[in-house]
């Protein structure tokens, strides 16, 4: 790849490994709209842009998941038992959603996904109280809820941060727990999204192949990504351990705008 989309991949992995820190995402939600952009400068064919751009995007969340979630684990945010509860459900929705991703039209994939965004970020920026009686579910709810968490964040190329965030946000788990424990998240979700995508995409003729593709994998940009964003999530931790919760949740919500804006324009643009 030419040298300027090098450095535009490691800058690109600086800011989404700050972002998994200080959100609790994955990143793939700022990394994957950029890496449209880049991977059609890097000979991919227009058709398998957006997959492969996706399928990198999950790729990447591997490397920058642990990195900001040992961070977080550090400072006590992580409630491990929400995770292990919720894991077996991400695994599988992480798998069904690739499939799903090759099946769909982009534009309902794509409006679904801003139409669910808006609403979340729209709840949290008006920073709705949830009842105090409200809390997270029993071991069948955890199950589901984690499998549509993996089902959503595999056809988008994201850790989940936008969806487990709002959601135990709203069973009154505290802002800097919810944001720790969804970083915790990111490692299945992009584990079972990442094979699935590899299972896709495996022998297309129309794809470069290995060294450069594997399945819908792009290999030099993950690399590119995944060895900047590791080194950047531990400080956005940090800095999510800084500030107060309420303007964190503005923070996290103009980003959920933001992206669904995206997905919208998307979605129309497919038509």
């Amino acid at each position: 790849m030419p040298i300027e989309i090098i450095l535009a991949l490691a800058c690109l992995g600086c800011c989404t490994g700050f972002l998994a820190g200080l959100l609790g995402i994955g990143g793939g939600m700022v990394l994957t709209p950029f890496l449209t952009m880049l991977l059609a400068m890097a000979s991919i064919p227009d058709q398998h842009i957006v997959h492969v751009a996706i399928a990198t995007s999950m790729g990447t969340i591997l490397f920058t998941s642990l990195s900001s979630v040992r961070a977080h684990a550090k400072r006590g945010a992580v409630l491990w038992n929400v995770v292990w509860a919720m894991a077996p459900g991400i695994l599988v929705g992480g798998l069904i959603g690739p499939q799903i991703s090759g099946s769909l039209p982009t534009f309902w994939i794509a409006l679904f996904f801003a139409c669910f965004v808006y609403f979340s970020a729209i709840k949290m920026f008006i920073n709705t109280q949830p009842k105090p009686s409200r809390h997270l579910p029993g071991t069948a709810g955890m199950f589901g809820a984690g499998t549509v968490i993996g089902v959503i964040s595999a056809l988008v190329g994201a850790g989940g941060g936008f969806i487990s965030v709002p959601f135990m946000t709203w069973c009154n788990v505290k802002m800097h727990n919810a944001v720790g424990t969804s970083s915790a998240f990111g490692f299945p979700i992009a584990f079972a999204g990442t094979i699935g995508y590899i299972w896709k995409g495996w022998g297309l003729e129309t794809l470069p192949g290995w060294p450069f593709t594997l399945g819908y994998i792009h290999v030099p940009a993950l690399l590119c990504v995944a060895v900047t964003s590791i080194f950047f999530a531990p400080l956005g931790a940090k800095v999510a351990h800084s500030i107060d919760t309420k303007p964190l949740k503005r923070i996290f919500a103009c980003l959920l705008f933001v992206l669904a804006s995206y997905m919208l324009w998307k979605a129309l643009t497919s038509i």
